[in-house]
């Protein structure tokens, strides 16, 4: 869908680029660089390089969009996202594909687990986190639109990974989504892990715990708005596709500590510790974060 996206995009967004380290096809740019060759580089796997290359693109105008997997554009290219992007301040959009488990037999060497701790950590970028295919694409106009600070867009989960949104909703950068209420507990999530949450939240309900789940879109910055929610709740679950050091768990507990408040916490996310390889349902069922763990994780905990 990012590669359709793309094309769409292309149409309205004379200046666009978009940039591969060789994932044209992983991607989904196969089409976009066939249709629109004056608009694609591939510069091979060198994402250190890459980052450099699309800094040069921004200052000349473009609106930059770099494509790689999670942990080769957070990890192996971090000094020049710091650099470039967070330093410097151009615009260039980091589009980190497969993150968390999503890469299954791939594995541990392609697993996403650390990157919003590491991102997080850079002045003047912006981590989107989209719930499925039309956040992804609301957040992407967002940008083409307007004049963002860079950014660090995770996708997670795969083909067939559950709907979270029948149609497009009003996006705002720090808005703050709230997908159902009940009284019971607060559940808040990031990624294509919200449709597991929203799984989890109608096996709750069958036995008598009505859940309010969250979806945040964008990590950093973290809305004003979920204080409302955190205050309201004594009972919050975290849910994430990340490793349990420094996500969206480290995010919302500064943000606690910072306001003083003090609840009761469930974290639900990736141990620090490198785990197995698999396909991506089991690695999610060995994580506990299918809909059912999910629930069973709750209703054990409340």
């Amino acid at each position: 869908m990012f590669g359709q996206f793309m094309m769409d995009l292309a149409e309205t967004c004379d200046d666009l680029m978009v940039i591969s380290a060789d994932l044209g096809r992983s991607s989904g740019l196969d089409r976009f660089k066939k249709q629109h060759p004056d608009k694609y580089l591939s510069v091979g796997i060198s994402e250190q390089n890459m980052i450099g290359v699309a800094a040069g693109l921004a200052k000349e105008g473009h609106k930059v969009f770099v494509t790689s997997f999670a942990p080769f554009l957070s990890m192996r290219a971090s000094e020049q996202i710091r650099m470039n992007l967070g330093y410097m301040e151009l615009g260039v959009n980091l589009v980190a594909l497969g993150s968390g488990l999503a890469m299954g037999f791939l594995g541990n060497s392609h697993y996403g687990l650390e990157d919003i701790a590491i991102m997080r950590t850079i002045p003047n970028l912006n981590i989107h986190s989209p719930a499925d295919s039309l956040e992804l694409r609301s957040i992407l106009c967002d940008i083409c639109e307007n004049d963002r600070k860079p950014s660090y867009i995770r996708l997670t989960g795969i083909a067939g990974a559950p709907f979270v949104y029948e149609e497009n909703y009003v996006y705002e950068l720090e808005g703050v989504t709230a997908l159902r209420k009940g009284s019971d507990v607060l559940i808040i999530s990031t990624g294509s892990i919200v449709g597991q949450c929203k799984i989890a939240a109608d096996m709750l309900s069958i036995k008598g715990l009505e859940a309010t789940i969250i979806s945040l879109h964008t990590i950093k910055p973290l809305s004003n708005l979920l204080l409302e929610y955190l205050r309201k709740f004594q009972n919050i679950i975290i849910v994430e596709e990340h490793s349990k050091i420094g996500g969206l768990l480290g995010a919302i507990a500064e943000v606690m500590v910072m306001q003083g408040i003090s609840k009761r916490v469930l974290p639900i996310n990736l141990p620090d510790a490198f785990g197995p390889t698999g396909s991506y349902e089991f690695l999610l069922d060995y994580h506990g974060l299918t809909g059912e763990k999910i629930s069973q994780q709750i209703e054990s905990f409340l």
